[in-house]
């Protein structure tokens, strides 16, 4: 059993408290700003930091992955929960708990039944194309905060965009200042000195402007008063279809969360060399959004650009997660009032500059360069999101998932093995020129279990190579099974229907290399019914077969 703080020792103690300010410079300005996208007061994202966050330190396998509100979680908050009660409402708090908490016990049964395999169906160009369409609604919002533009949040992107556009010449002069001022600080600054907590420092400057030059009576928003204290045990009490109607988008977050926390958590670990255990991770996700639920926050999920800044920091265990839960309690407890004057642009400036990143331009380029098809499995998945909602943008993801998997496993590697044992040209691609291993003898092997995705491509490509070897040339064929781990009922249907054009033909069939569990589920599936392993030339064969290259690993 992994003790809590994993790695903490008294040699690295200072460098971790160190590291641990640092995120809480990050997380304080990064969290009010989410709160805020996500429709809930600054208190929402404040409180994330506190219980959740100690409690998925204590649990977690991971020594370096941050839990928090994040972007793609606060914009998801807001499109399923805009859709149910106005923001700012205290039916939309309680929707934002509620969602919190379904999504917590989510967590909870993905890691008692170890079903995080859920989250690989979220490939890269899915999960690019999924949150690049939230990022870029998000940034809508924050570039109307930047200008001082009003707009309604919650609305879908096609309208906000139209009411930014329409808004532009209301836009308040000094909102625009503030908000140039403060993405000039943050891009030089972490161009030159990635060390330093620029995040801090332009709330720092901007709120020092608001109260000396009085910009909040020139038209500038301010964040406004923060109720003070620490957070309140609480429960989200609603009727069974409103809990219901929560649960696509629970299922959503879940998912994002399981698959980019995971990545990462595993990425850092094989990095740094200590364990990952990715069901106690999925447990850790699974505490911490049930206590942010129990406490006014909304869903905890896990942040990249955090965890990064914290591996740069030097920091290997989670004791700044409890540094930052200590320094923002005390926050909450003596500072609030420090809080009231930020201005909004500097916090959309924030926001803005921490979400570039999510936009996946570069990711959409890579995808661009290497596979055009995974390319356009995330255009449209990052089109579905931006312009119909993050939970058809989630349904599409899956959607496209299965049609990506379908369409490789209609291509498996389907060869012909020369009298070498040599394969010859891949019978997906051009026609062969036929290829007989000895004297009328003829061995073909399936690099991938047989089933109704490529039961009638693995029968058309033994006839063409039949054929291919001229008539009457071949009198055996001999199927290498090596690689073929199942066979359905739609598969053995194909294969029965090639078994029969064999007989026509006066062409016998036998097996080479039949795994165990194939051999019975060939014979269940009455494939073996008066094949007996009758090999002609079964020497030869088996020599052949057994030269045979071993099939690459990506086409097992």
């Amino acid at each position: 059993m992994q003790r809590p703080l994993a790695g903490l020792t008294a040699r690295n103690a200072l460098t971790e408290v160190t590291a641990g300010v640092t995120l809480l410079a990050i997380a304080i300005p990064l969290n009010i700003g989410y709160a805020q996208i996500a429709g809930l007061p600054a208190t929402a994202g404040l409180y994330a930091l506190i219980v959740p966050t100690v409690l998925y330190a204590l649990v977690v396998s991971s020594r370096q992955l941050v839990a928090s509100p994040d972007a793609a979680a606060a914009a998801l908050v807001a499109s399923s929960v805009g859709g149910l009660a106005v923001a700012g409402s205290a039916d939309y708090a309680t929707l934002a708990l509620a969602q919190a908490v379904l999504s917590g016990l989510m967590f909870v049964l993905l890691a008692v039944f170890r079903l995080g395999f859920l989250a690989d169906f979220l490939s890269k160009p899915i999960l690019v194309g999924f949150v690049g369409g939230l990022a870029l609604d998000i940034m809508v919002s924050q570039i109307a905060k930047m200008l001082g533009v009003k707009i309604d949040s919650g609305a879908e992107f096609p309208e906000k965009t139209v009411a930014l556009i329409g808004g532009l010449p209301t836009l308040n002069g000094w909102s625009l200042l503030i908000a140039a001022g403060s993405v000039a600080v943050l891009l030089i600054g972490k161009a030159f000195l990635r060390a330093v907590p620029w995040a801090l420092v332009v709330l720092i400057l901007t709120t020092v402007l608001v109260l000396l030059a009085g910009l909040d009576d020139r038209g500038v928003d301010v964040l406004g008063a923060v109720p003070a204290g620490p957070p309140a045990l609480t429960w989200p009490v609603l009727d069974w279809g409103t809990w219901l109607a929560l649960v696509p988008s629970a299922i959503a977050l879940t998912l994002v969360t399981t698959a980019e926390g995971l990545l990462v958590s595993r990425s850092y670990a094989e990095k740094h060399g200590y364990p990952f255990r990715a069901n106690r991770d999925l447990l850790a996700f699974g505490v911490a959004n049930v206590a942010a639920g129990a406490q006014g926050s909304f869903a905890v999920g896990s942040s990249t650009s955090r965890t990064a800044a914290m591996d740069q920091a030097g920091s290997r265990t989670q004791l700044p997660a409890v540094v930052l839960a200590v320094g923002t309690l005390l926050l909450l407890l003596f500072g609030t009032a420090l809080l009231e004057d930020i201005p909004s642009p500097a916090i959309g400036a924030i926001v803005g500059v921490a979400i570039i990143p999510l936009l996946g331009v570069r990711e959409f380029i890579d995808l661009w360069r290497k596979d055009r098809f995974e390319f356009l499995i995330g255009a449209v998945c990052f089109l579905v999101t931006l312009l119909i909602g993050s939970i058809p943008g989630i349904l599409v993801a899956f959607v496209l998932a299965l049609i990506n998997l379908a369409k490789r496993a209609a291509s498996p590697a389907i060869d012909v093995l020369e009298a070498s044992g040599d394969p010859a040209e891949s019978l997906l691609e051009d026609a062969p020129s036929g290829a007989t291993t000895a004297p009328g003898i003829i061995v073909v092997r399936l690099a991938a279990p047989l089933f109704f995705a490529n039961g009638t491509v693995f029968t058309s490509a033994v006839k063409e190579a039949i054929r291919a070897a001229g008539d009457g040339a071949v009198q055996h064929l001999v199927v290498d099974m090596e690689a073929v781990t199942d066979v359905d009922v739609t598969g053995a249907e194909s294969f029965a229907a090639l078994k029969r054009w064999l007989a026509d033909r006066s062409i016998s069939l036998s097996f080479s290399r039949v795994r165990a569990n194939t051999w019975r589920r060939l014979s269940e599936l009455d494939l073996l019914d008066g094949e007996p392993l009758h090999a002609t030339n079964r020497a030869a064969i088996a020599a052949l077969t057994a030269s045979a290259p071993e099939p690459a690993p990506d086409e097992r």
